[in-house]
């Protein structure tokens, strides 16, 4: 990290040392991925109700991005969850059709 950019705001002023930083919206997504790897959560109690979990970034295009969200919306969801859902869903199904 270059030392030159510690204590500089985006507009290059330097920003008092007791400023408090405000983050205005954040971001669902990066929250989830810290909180999944946070050392002090338990992995018997995560929402995803799995032991053990692997976190897998999924990029989609801009309108299934919107369709996914719609739907979770109206699902009363978050878009993390349905994709989910429907990962193991169709893990599932392809089990079942491979007799296993």
């Amino acid at each position: 990290m270059p030392i030159g950019s510690l204590g500089r705001s985006k507009s290059g002023r330097h920003r008092p040392a007791d400023e408090p930083q405000v983050v205005t919206s954040p971001d669902e997504e990066l929250t989830s991925y810290l909180a999944a790897l946070a050392p002090d959560s338990d992995n018997e109690t995560t929402a995803s109700g799995f032991g053990s979990a692997q976190v897998y970034q999924l990029r989609l295009q801009l309108m299934a991005n919107e369709q996914l969200k719609e739907l979770a919306a109206e699902r009363q969801t978050s878009p993390q969850a349905l994709a989910t859902e429907w990962v193991m869903q169709r893990l599932e199904w392809e089990a079942r059709q491979r007799g296993h």
